[in-house]
């Protein structure tokens, strides 16, 4: 039986060792190694080359998704699974986009990480499939929501209707986009009038409800 070399990052002790205690109850699963945060992880895995590591998303430093990154340029063989109690759409798009092997919730049953772990060993994806749908969708609502908006609003305006929706104000606008106040000004009234909104309050609602934030 061949045995699949796993190696382990997470920085919670507790976590940390209830996860070698369950895979150290496999018999085709060997722990390579273990450590509390992602820089450790990286030098470790140069050192020991395991099949699979499994890594919390957030930690301390560096998180998953930037040491998953690290390890697409120097170890892109390896299969990586990210296990987590909270990731958001973004990090899951962006885990995807780089190949990551597995998602697995901290909630999930003990046994969906081992199955996880031996899926990803084969060259398997798996993946939480509730999770990705959520991130799928919203990015589906936002793509929606951008091009509703861009049917009534030009480049510019778009982009100042985000910057004025996350509480940027008309100078600091203007300084991000190198044009005059007045000229925001002249776009935020131009804004107001195409989507038949009164101020930057209905203008914050909009930008959250067609998810332009």
């Amino acid at each position: 039986m061949k045995q699949i070399r796993v190696g382990l990052a997470d920085d919670h002790r507790i976590v940390l060792e209830g996860l070698v205690q369950l895979l150290a109850q496999e018999g085709d699963i060997e722990v390579v190694f273990r450590c509390s945060d992602a820089a450790e992880a990286l030098e470790a895995v140069g050192r020991t080359h395991p099949d699979v590591l499994v890594a919390d998303v957030k930690m301390p430093v560096m998180n998953g998704i930037e040491l998953l990154r690290k390890l697409r340029q120097s170890h892109a063989g390896l299969a990586v699974v990210l296990l987590t109690a909270h990731i958001t759409d973004a990090e899951v798009l962006e885990a995807v986009r780089l190949g990551v092997g597995g998602i697995v919730l901290k909630e999930a049953a003990p046994r969906t990480l081992v199955q996880c772990v031996r899926a990803v060993a084969r060259g398997e994806r798996w993946l939480d499939q509730r999770t990705v749908q959520t991130a799928l969708e919203s990015i589906l609502r936002r793509e929606a929501g951008v091009a509703r908006a861009a049917r009534v609003l030009t480049k510019r305006e778009l982009e100042i209707v985000r910057m004025a929706a996350t509480g940027l104000r008309n100078k600091e606008i203007g300084e991000k986009l190198s044009i005059s106040e007045g000229t925001v000004k002249m776009h935020l009234h131009s804004i107001y009038e195409k989507l038949e909104i009164s101020g930057r309050m209905e203008l914050s609602i909009y930008a959250r409800e067609n998810e332009l934030l």
